[in-house]
């Protein structure tokens, strides 16, 4: 099982003086495409993240960390990585509109590039073609926790998907639905699983209130 999880839009500073480490090296050429754009494009942001885009232009020679450590924010917290195995860790991955795909233990740098952006004309989706696709395929059973942007730079066909709810109202929760998908990635990474029925009994053994629908799990909160 491979639990593909969203990237945030913020990222810790810093790392290491270090090269690059990329799993999945059918996407390189790509990856090599993107970082010799954004080495002369400066990428719109807010004047507060006006930073974070100049750093860009200089990828390739930045400090690199652990992508798992490298994306913060809610959903990050709730998956609390200092709490989880080397063997859990080796589950995840998080999807990229640079990288395309990277896991947990692999290098990156900062950099600001969402998969709602264009380079020189092009969208995110048109730079990766079916590249991220056909990698995921060949990963097993897939739990794809991308959000919808972030799906379609590489759909996959038979992966699992989540859906977080009110248990109440059968509402879709948007404001904390990364932390619960935090804590469920949490759960579900120390086990392998081949099916979302297996998703669904290690879930309901963890304590979350859980229905399966064709390949979608339904957590209700």
């Amino acid at each position: 099982m491979l639990i593909v999880l969203p990237p945030s839009e913020t990222k810790a500073p810093g790392g290491v003086d270090a090269a690059m480490s990329l799993s999945f090296p059918s996407l390189d050429p790509v990856r090599a495409s993107l970082l010799d754009e954004l080495s002369h494009t400066l990428v719109d942001a807010p004047a507060s993240k006006q930073p974070e885009a100049e750093e860009n232009l200089t990828l390739r020679s930045a400090p690199v960390m652990p992508a798992i450590e490298r994306y913060t924010g809610v959903l990050y917290d709730s998956l609390d990585v200092a709490s989880l195995s080397a063997d859990a860790l080796s589950r995840l991955a998080v999807g990229s509109a640079l990288f395309g795909v990277v896991r947990a233990g692999n290098l990156i740098p900062r950099y600001r590039l969402s998969a709602g952006m264009k380079l020189d004309g092009k969208t995110m989706r048109a730079w990766w073609g079916s590249a991220v696709t056909d990698v995921l395929s060949e990963c097993g059973f897939v739990v794809d926790m991308r959000s919808g942007a972030y799906q379609q730079l590489g759909p996959v066909s038979g992966a699992g998907t989540v859906r977080v709810e009110q248990a109440a109202t059968g509402k879709v929760i948007s404001h904390f639905n990364k932390k619960y998908k935090g804590e469920l990635a949490r759960a579900l990474a120390p086990h392998d699983a081949a099916s979302i029925g297996d998703v669904a009994d290690i879930a309901a053994a963890a304590g979350f209130d859980v229905a399966v629908d064709g390949t979608l799990l339904t957590m209700r909160v």
